[in-house]
């Protein structure tokens, strides 16, 4: 079953910037999808869209059936978890995790104090005092604890160490395992949650790029390196994600793995390097707006 659906949604804000541009995407329940995407792709747009904070342009979209925007019925069911939350003043630490368990139904109070003490926050401290790292971390325990049937995560390891961002991933892993609902985390991260999510949803240029379960993005390109004219006759007519030489005859390009076993072996024979590609760099190499790397700027720059 479907918990988001989303057909045909642009978003355009004041100025002509234009943030969704005809996305289609269906997320299922009970999974945890990576949102991935540069910078300006639309990846926040989307969230809120999707939690009822904005408004779309046009399109359909409906979150438990529903069209998300002003919907009770969204707002009681989803939590969104940001680096950009705020709390009453009034309220310390420990106070915050006492409405919070009267706010949300399935709120888990033993796990969230578990976790709450595991971080050694002070009970009588200020959320508006921690450090943007600890802050991070508390909206983490709030986003966990909750137990929504939507959790949204957006880039909720913002000032996080490396530590502490495992501590994270692996505490919601373990929940979610626990108490299985639908989670959305956005990140820059992917080599650190692609063991954590399900699928993953790539978006480009505000527009679905990619949806598919992470096991199947993992063996979704391969790279190839060797001579320079062995590879372009290897690489010709496939779709290339990237390419950089080295050297006046050395080659090394990533393109869409659709080869059979006998044609890598054909490949080996001819003298050629095949390699798997990293989740992290294949998301790089598909969210560029050239083939090339950064050398290419400096390649092109030298005085005539």
């Amino acid at each position: 079953m479907s918990v988001i659906e989303c057909r045909n949604l642009s978003k355009k804000f004041f100025g002509g910037k234009t943030a969704l541009n005809n996305l289609t995407v269906s997320i299922e329940e009970n999974k945890i999808t990576g949102l991935i995407g540069r910078n300006g792709a639309g990846k926040t747009t989307l969230l809120k869209i999707i939690a009822g904070f904005l408004k779309e342009s046009s399109g359909e979209v409906t979150v438990f059936s529903e069209r998300p925007y002003n919907s009770l019925k969204v707002s009681a069911n989803s939590i969104f978890i940001d680096d950009q939350m705020t709390y009453t003043p009034a309220l310390q630490l420990y106070d915050l995790l006492i409405e919070a368990d009267r706010f949300y139904p399935n709120f888990n109070m033993t796990l969230a104090k578990g976790l709450f003490e595991y971080f050694a926050f002070d009970p009588k401290y200020y959320h508006k005092r921690l450090s943007k790292g600890q802050k991070s971390t508390f909206n983490a325990i709030i986003g966990i604890a909750a137990r929504c049937p939507l959790t949204i995560f957006d880039e909720p390891t913002t000032g996080m160490d490396e530590g502490v961002r495992k501590d994270f991933y692996r505490a919601l892993l373990k929940d979610y395992i626990e108490f299985p609902r639908t989670i959305i985390i956005s990140s820059h991260h992917l080599n650190e949650i692609e063991d954590l999510i399900e699928d993953i949803l790539l978006i480009k240029d505000g527009r679905t790029y990619l949806h598919l379960p992470i096991t199947e993005f993992k063996e979704y390109a391969i790279a190839i390196k060797g001579k320079k004219d062995t590879v372009l006759d290897w690489i010709k007519g496939k779709e290339i994600f990237y390419e950089q030489y080295a050297g006046v005859d050395t080659m090394y390009a990533v393109v869409k793995n659709d080869y059979t076993e006998k044609e890598f072996e054909k490949a080996r024979m001819a003298g050629l390097e095949i390699s798997s590609v990293r989740s992290n760099d294949l998301c790089v190499y598909l969210t560029n707006k050239s083939r090339g790397g950064i050398d290419d700027v400096f390649s092109g720059s030298q005085p005539v």
